[in-house]
């Protein structure tokens, strides 16, 4: 039997090369802002993975198994909550991102799975600066990527505020409720907060900008605004945006896309062990879905003709000019097949006359057009390789 579990996939040819270059580009922005990396276990102590947060919606979606020694454990959901044991002893601002997959045992759908790989980047210690340094990283990766894009932003305790002042109880259950007002219609949001007597909500979140002024904690998402600018990085204050975790107790973001129902991009600030924090996570398969196709790399196959040792130093020489270089040894009848079952974009015989020549044909696999390389020996070290239409 080789069928897939449902929600978990297999990711092969140009979704798989489009995703590791959406990696890359990931990596080398985070690293970029001075984000080092780190890498944790993907299995972990159930209680841990709870923490403080056991009836939160994702908490209630983990995975739980036990090993021969009969211990509660769980697969990790997400990285946030193992923060918690690397921030320790260590001088802040800390500054690290992580790239991999966290699973979650939730219905599935078009844009959602049960094991995705997130890519995560986290400040311990932070302020309004950090979190518009992070909103920068997102700017700029998004731009990289040629992704349209929006970040929505809103302050936690300012929702607080306000449920304080309509002295509505229920906090939690009613901050998910208003979540999901760009995600289901109104009537039914509106239907569910009558269950906590917070229907009137709904009319305060309708207010414009100007009328959140006059709560206190409405300065935090000015002065992020405020620093946004300096990154040139523009924010849209979004009242009824609340982040589903219950750990977010400041500013929270989020960003969309025109054409895509679920966020690519979501985060905030919380605190850990005392410690005010922010970070966001990109998800690297809705990132993928929304890209047609990273630039292709130029490969080559270098089909032998009985001329192993030569095709060797030809593919050997292609790689130490940054080109993807494979050998086929298999009949020159099944080459060209070959190369474009793995997307191989040229294809190069290289037969005795070839080697004696010097000069290799090439053939496009897209276009079917010809042109050469010729070797040109310019040192005893070094041979190069010339292209020549």
């Amino acid at each position: 039997m080789t069928e897939k579990v449902k929600g978990f996939q297999d990711y092969l040819g140009l979704e798989a090369e489009k995703r590791s270059e959406i990696k890359k580009i990931l990596a080398r922005t985070f690293e970029k802002y001075g984000f080092n990396p780190v890498e944790t276990p993907l299995i972990e102590y159930e209680k841990f993975v709870k923490g403080d947060n056991s009836n939160d919606e994702a908490i209630s979606d983990i995975f739980k198994l036990k090993d021969k020694g009969k211990r509660d454990l769980a697969l990790r959901y997400e990285f946030t909550f193992q923060l918690k044991r690397l921030m320790e002893n260590k001088k802040l601002p800390f500054k690290r991102y992580q790239i991999g997959e966290v699973f979650r045992d939730e219905p599935v759908s078009t844009n959602r799975f049960r094991q995705f790989t997130q890519c995560d980047i986290d400040c311990i210690g932070s302020s309004e600066k950090e979190e518009a340094e992070v909103l920068a990283v997102v700017n700029e990766i998004l731009k990289t990527l040629g992704i349209s894009f929006t970040i929505y932003a809103n302050n936690r305790e300012l929702l607080n505020e306000i449920l304080r002042e309509l002295n509505i109880k229920d906090k939690e259950d009613v901050l998910r409720e208003i979540d999901k007002l760009d995600k289901i219609p109104e009537k039914e949001v509106k239907s569910n907060l009558k269950k906590y007597n917070a229907e009137k909500l709904l009319e305060i979140l309708k207010k414009p900008k100007s009328y959140f002024k006059k709560y206190s904690s409405f300065v935090e998402l000015e002065k992020l605004e405020q620093f946004c600018k300096y990154y040139d990085v523009e924010i849209k204050f979004q009242p009824n945006l609340s982040r589903g975790l219950s750990y977010y107790n400041g500013n929270v973001f989020e960003v969309r896309v025109k054409n895509m129902k679920e966020t690519i991009c979501a985060g905030g600030s919380y605190i850990f062990n005392k410690v005010q924090s922010t970070g966001l996570s990109f998800g690297l398969e809705r990132l993928s879905s929304l890209i047609k196709a990273i630039d292709k790399k130029e490969k080559y196959l270098i089909v032998s003709l009985k001329q192993d040792k030569e095709a060797i130093k030809l593919a050997n020489n292609l790689r130490k000019q940054g080109k993807i270089a494979s050998i086929y040894y298999g009949k020159p009848s099944k080459a060209l097949e070959y190369a474009n079952s793995y997307q191989i974009n040229n294809v190069i015989f290289a037969g005795a006359q070839e080697i004696k020549k010097k000069k290799f044909k090439v053939k496009d696999m897209k276009t079917g057009k010809e042109k050469y390389l010729i070797l040109e020996k310019r040192t005893k070290k070094n041979i190069i390789i010339k292209k020549k239409k």
